[in-house]
């Protein structure tokens, strides 16, 4: 069923009135704790586990308990937990921006500028971000550059997704079994099995389908949203000393997509949001696999070896309607882009070398060495006289970038005395992108084809810091970070690179546990300057067709306030995020309007894209016990305010603010089974979760946030 019905409004209204009579009756439960405090956070961004009150930074840390409380099963979803967080879905690119800091445009030449990583592994595209998204242990989000022991790719920020290691206590597992409706089923699993005391082996795996929000009622058989995925993952632990460890790691994805539904901006068949006319055969196909190896070794009492390599192969496919209606075909120059076909594929290989103190020095530092090495060959063509699917290419890009990068990293913390402690870091990087191309629209410049265009960046980053400790709950911290994102190469030769992104933050902040370790409050003030923006934009060349490209923008300026807190009183939990940021450019320049398709000048004092003013992330449950069992109603609200795509003001490129408000009702007869009902965007909210610009393949148009829906799950463990 891909339209609303009032079968999903009714289960909602119950689900709101059970949890409203629960709360309101929770005083005159039996409780047989009254005692819970919060547990401790393990944050592992900095190559061994530290305490997140410990961190001078910024950051907000998930745990699985705390993932499964909020209903996260997806990355764009951490944009409604965590504050100063902004994700967009742009095609086949997630773009993640932190304090609006990361990615403005996706190209192929291009990267983010929040790094993510799984399990260690350095996701180096935005294109597969969101496909290890399950058995998940932690997630940390660690707000403002990263630019000593994360690198060049981390300007805004870094995502560290955790997975849970095999260990050898024992056999167990669990199934956790989610049905809703838009016919959504989602089924994960995991089990342990041990192998004697040396060995033992973690297997995973994901499968995900759901029809789509949209209905499709032009004749194309293609129904936009509706999707299917499917991932496995194993990993292999083996600990023959308490000093040695190595950690085989295998991970397979597969999705096949209508890909996304996109409103024609510009429909005159129905305004209804949820409905659409195209006509061609639309699909997003991502398939691929990781496999690493991540080696520590304790060469002395004091020192320990810690290496990784990595090796990614994945491939990307996607076709779209190009004009987003059911027009007939016309000749290019009134209707380019009538069917688009994608294929870009990436083989990247990643290895990091590290060497580490452990123990209990006052002086504790990691050094390290990173090479990256990735060749990703793109095909973009379109179509321009069929209307059902690509049959012959009128406009052509096909190129091969070849991406290298290399740096060497060291940092010192210093416990100088009890309450206070130095933190200095250095990171050297050097990158350096071929990019040929075979084919472009248009006649070829002399000289060419092929011809091959380098660029070539560097730059020193890192952060120093100092933490002064009150007392052993409370802590203060101001930190100066600088952070990078390498430069590239633009498709067409005539149009020449464009440059690195740079951005420099002053943070202070206090982290703070009160009452016995139920609250925890941490806060922070920062300011940024952030330079050289990568902004997207359609060229002309010559006399040929307008042409993607990627220009910087002058630097702005970025400051705000970030507060979380924490607590657990007994059964009763709450949490509360909140960020204010202001972001707007501190000189004057000039890039491409993507509305006008001509050079826009940029006034000192604009606002900056994908930079919400205020985010507010907001959650409260009481957990009601009674024997064995356990009822826990739950309602998780998040506000983001307005955002633009571009620099540029329009209504094509405005995405107004919205409130989401979920609620949950989770019962646990026992410690083996959890069952639950839910009912996401409670109140039906409709609003603009993307607006997706033109390209010189396909128009763009709106992309409307998921409505209600409602389901339940079933969780066995083992």
């Amino acid at each position: 069923m891909n339209q609303r019905s009032s079968s999903g409004s009714a289960f909602c209204s119950r689900l709101a009135i059970a949890i409203a009579a629960t709360l309101a009756s929770a005083a005159q439960a039996q409780q047989t704790s009254t005692t819970g405090t919060l547990e401790e956070i393990i944050v592992t961004a900095e190559r061994r586990e530290l305490n997140l009150q410990d961190v001078p930074t910024s950051a907000t840390v998930l745990t699985a308990d705390s993932l499964a409380k909020q209903g996260i099963d997806n990355v764009i979803e951490i944009q409604q937990v965590a504050p100063s967080v902004a994700i967009n879905t742009y095609n086949r690119s997630t773009f993640v921006n932190i304090r609006g800091v990361g990615i403005a445009q996706s190209a192929p030449t291009s990267s983010p500028g929040v790094a993510v990583y799984i399990d260690g592994n350095f996701i180096t595209h935005e294109h597969f971000i969101a496909h290890s998204f399950y058995d998940i242990e932690s997630i940390e989000v660690l707000r403002g550059p990263q630019g000593t022991l994360t690198g060049q790719n981390s300007t805004g920020g870094a995502i560290y997704m955790r997975t849970p290691a095999p260990t050898t206590d024992g056999f167990k597992g669990y199934v956790d079994v989610t049905a809703g409706d838009y016919d959504w089923r989602r089924v994960a699993g995991a089990l342990n099995i041990p192998m004697g005391d040396v060995v033992a082996l973690r297997i995973a795996g994901v499968y995900d389908e759901r029809d789509s929000f949209t209905k499709n009622i032009g004749p194309s058989p293609s129904q936009p949203g509706a999707y299917e995925m499917k991932g496995a993952r194993a990993a292999l632990r083996i600990q023959p000393t308490d000093g040695m460890t190595f950690d085989l790691r295998y991970e397979y994805f597969d999705l096949d997509s209508d890909y996304n539904a996109v409103k024609n901006r510009n429909d005159t068949v129905t305004s209804d949001p949820f409905i659409i006319e195209e006509d061609a055969i639309s699909f997003l196909r991502q398939k691929g696999y990781r496999a690493s190896l991540e080696a520590r070794i304790d060469l002395s009492d004091s020192v320990q070896l810690r290496a990784l390599t990595s090796y990614f192969d994945a491939d990307n496919a996607d076709q779209a309607d190009g004009d987003r209606s059911l027009r007939p075909p016309q000749p290019p120059a009134t209707n380019p882009g009538r069917v688009s076909l994608t294929a870009q594929s990436f083989e990247t290989s990643v290895t990091e070398i590290n060497l580490l103190s452990i123990g209990d020095s006052p002086l504790q530092w990691v050094f390290g060495v990173f090479y990256m090495d990735e060749t990703t060959p793109a095909q973009v063509l379109r179509d321009n006289f069929n209307t059902v699917t690509f049959v012959q290419s009128n406009s052509t890009i096909d190129t091969v970038a070849d991406n290298e990068s290399k740096s060497v990293f060291g940092q010192i913390d210093w416990r100088i005395t009890d309450s206070l402690e130095l933190d200095f870091g250095l990171r050297y990087s050097e990158d350096q992108q071929d990019y040929r191309r075979n084919l472009i629209p248009g006649p070829p410049p002399p000289g060419c084809f092929p011809c091959t265009t380098t660029a070539k960046s560097n730059e020193t980053t890192g952060r120093v810091g100092l933490k002064y400790y009150a007392s052993d709950d409370v802590m203060f911290y101001g930190t100066l970070s600088r952070g990078y994102k390498a430069g590239g190469v633009n498709l067409d030769p005539r149009l020449g690179n464009f440059g690195p992104e740079t951005n420099e933050v002053l943070e202070l902040g206090a982290k703070t546990e009160v009452l016995d370790g139920r609250l925890r409050i941490n806060g922070d003030v920062y300011y940024s300057l952030y330079d050289g923006v990568q902004l997207s934009a359609l060229t002309s060349v010559g006399a040929g067709p307008l042409v993607p490209n990627t220009l910087n923008g002058p630097e702005a300026k970025i400051y705000g306030a970030e507060l979380e807190m924490l607590g657990q009183f007994g059964g009763f939990g709450f949490n509360l995020g909140l960020g204010y940021m202001e972001a707007k450019f501190n000189e004057a320049g000039s890039v491409t309007d993507t509305q006008t398709n001509q050079n826009t000048p940029i006034v000192k004092g604009q606002g900056m894209p994908f930079a919400p003013a205020y985010s507010i992330t907001a959650g409260l449950e009481y957990e009601m016990v009674f024997g064995t069992s356990s009822l826990t109603p739950r309602l998780q609200a998040s506000f983001l305010d307005e955002q633009y795509a571009t620099p540029f003001k329009y209504d094509a490129t405005r995405v107004p603010s919205r409130t989401i408000v979920d609620a949950r009702l989770t019962f646990k007869p026992n410690d083996n089974f959890t069952i639950e009902a839910f009912c996401t965007n409670l109140f039906d909210k409709t609003y603009i979760a993307v607006q997706l610009q033109d390209a010189s393949s396909a128009q763009g148009g709106i992309i409307y946030g998921a409505p209600r829906q409602y389901g339940a799950r079933l969780k066995y463990e083992f």
